[in-house]
Order: structure tokens, then C-alpha cells, then sequence
């Protein structure tokens, strides 16, 4: 294992070959926006041996207005207790992402924050797996449902009060994952419904800077990207994006310096446009300004 929290394709790999290794438990987390490729469909047709299928949309909070807001403890025990996941299991998760990961720190996030650490990021996902050489299956996995019990760690959770509050009290730093096109304003996306912008007092690092060839660039090039922005990973972090998926990177970026408690703000950009007051929203054009 590279560390708790990545684990090689070779690692992978090895371990689902291992007799000895019966908690293992991976999953397939690839999401696509509704209307578009069918990832389900996808999973079937090919993905890693063992592997089991994590509905992102089905797992969630689907009386929301935003699109990919947290399922409470009940829902998520009883999702992953039907895949087979226990208290004792290691979980792997991975996505189909053309980047490499998109997805999958999402899902390492949100088993960390409903108390299950032993869960690990597939470095590289399936299009580096692929890339090795390694077999891929259509054969669907069989699995026993397992009792999961969840112990919910608020540290790892911002609300959107928290960061209002924030705004004066400044208690944590506030990282925005998004590109810098989207933090700063020149990109909006159509179809998203809200504008692009940031939160004041943010930084942006965009979750894109921690990849290079689909994995993880190596901790000191990561340490460097928070230290060129100023961000202090001695002091508390708080992480944000659109909605709650990429700003996982970051969280994942500075887990593996050492920095465990870094915190993600679930509604990200698409609540705040839609909740903050007209003044606790910042919107530059200028690019590079």
C-alpha cells in the first residue's frame, strides 16, 4: 500500500489475487450527469475484478435542490451493508474518469466522514489499471449483505452556516477546487443553473493540480502547490467546489502530507449561489486580475 489512503493498481492488483484477503471490498464510484452516458451500463460491460457498482445518485440526499448533497447515516449504513461493506472491511474505490480520478475521493471522503477509515483510493483508477495491463470483467460480483455501522466525525463536515460565519470570524482557511476560470468567473457551464464565482476569503487550487498522467503527483510537488497558494496545512482547512466532489481532492491532497482533518463544505459553490447575500458573493471577469 502506498499509504492508508492510495493504493497502487500493482497493490490492487496483488491483494485480489491474495486468499487472505476476504474484507477486501472495491468499488466502481463513476458518475456521469443525468441525461448523458449511463455508468451503470458502463460498470457492467467492463470494470475491475471483485468490483461493485456505487450509485452516486441513488446514494444521497435526493430531496435536496443541490444534485449532490450527503444521504444521511441510515441510508448510507443500509447502502454499503447491501455491497457487502462491514465495519471490518477494506474498502478500495476507484472511477472510470478520463483524468485518471474524479469521483473516487468523493466516496474516500464520505466513508472517513461516517467513520470508517480503512478506505483507500485506487491511484490512477481504471484508465491506469487498463494502462498496466490488468484484467477487466463484465462478470458480475457476488456479494452477502453485511451489517455497517456508522459513527459520524462532524469535523470532517462545513455547513453552510459554518462558512458564513467564517467569513468574519476567519477560524479555518477556505480552498476553492474548482478551475481558476470557474473560482474567478469567466466560465460559466450551461445547463449548472448558477453563475460562476467564489466565496470571499477564498483561495483557488484547482483539484486538477494535484494530477499529472491520471495519479497522484508525488507529496512533495503536492506540499509545494499549497505552499505557493499560502495555505498554511499546520492550521484548519476547509475545502469547497461546486459540489461537494472535487474540493475531495483536496482533502485527499493534504491527508497524504499528514493534514487528516481536513474538512470539505459539502454544498459548495452551487448552495452558496443560491443562499449568500449579494455582498458574500464575488464575481471578477478580469482573468488573471
Amino acid at each position: 500500500m502506498v499509504s492508508r489512503a492510495l493504493v497502487s493498481a500493482s497493490w490492487l492488483s496483488s491483494a485480489l489475487r491474495a486468499k487472505d484477503a476476504p474484507a477486501l471490498r472495491v468499488l466502481d464510484t463513476t458518475h456521469y450527469s443525468p441525461g448523458t452516458k449511463d455508468a451503470r451500463k458502463e460498470f457492467a460491460e467492463r470494470h475491475i475484478p471483485q468490483a461493485s457498482f456505487f450509485d452516486m445518485e441513488q446514494c444521497r440526499d435526493q430531496a435536496s435542490p443541490y444534485e449532490m448533497m450527503l444521504p444521511s447515516e441510515s441510508q448510507f449504513a443500509k447502502y454499503v451493508g447491501n455491497l457487502g461493506i462491514s465495519n471490518e472491511s477494506h474498502v478500495v474505490v476507484y472511477d472510470t474518469d478520463s483524468s485518471g480520478m474524479l469521483y473516487a475521493p468523493r466516496l474516500w471522503w464520505m466513508f472517513r466522514l461516517f467513520g470508517h477509515d480503512n478506505v483507500s483510493v485506487l491511484d490512477g483508477g481504471l484508465i491506469n489499471w487498463v494502462k498496466e495491463d490488468l484484467p477487466v470483467t463484465s462478470e458480475e460480483t457476488q456479494v452477502k449483505p453485511q451489517t455497517f455501522h456508522t459513527a459520524m466525525n462532524h469535523s470532517l463536515l462545513k455547513s453552510f452556516e459554518d462558512i458564513q460565519k467564517n467569513i468574519t470570524s476567519k477560524e479555518f482557511q477556505l480552498v476553492d477546487a474548482r478551475s481558476d476560470g470557474r473560482y474567478r468567473g469567466p466560465e460559466p457551464k450551461p445547463g449548472e443553473g448558477i453563475e460562476p464565482g467564489h466565496i470571499p476569503g477564498s483561495v483557488n487550487l484547482p483539484f486538477s493540480s494535484f494530477l499529472k498522467d491520471g495519479c497522484e503527483r508525488p507529496s512533495q510537488e503536492i506540499r509545494l502547490l499549497f505552499e505557493e497558494k499560502g495555505i498554511d496545512l499546520t492550521k484548519p482547512l476547509t475545502a469547497s467546489c461546486r459540489r461537494g466532489v472535487t474540493a475531495c481532492h483536496l482533502a485527499l491532497a493534504s491527508f497524504l502530507l499528514g493534514k487528516e482533518d481536513t474538512a470539505v463544505y459539502d454544498g459548495s459553490w452551487s448552495e452558496w449561489f443560491h443562499r449568500a447575500k449579494p455582498e458574500h458573493k464575488v464575481f471578477d471577469k478580469k482573468v488573471g486580475a
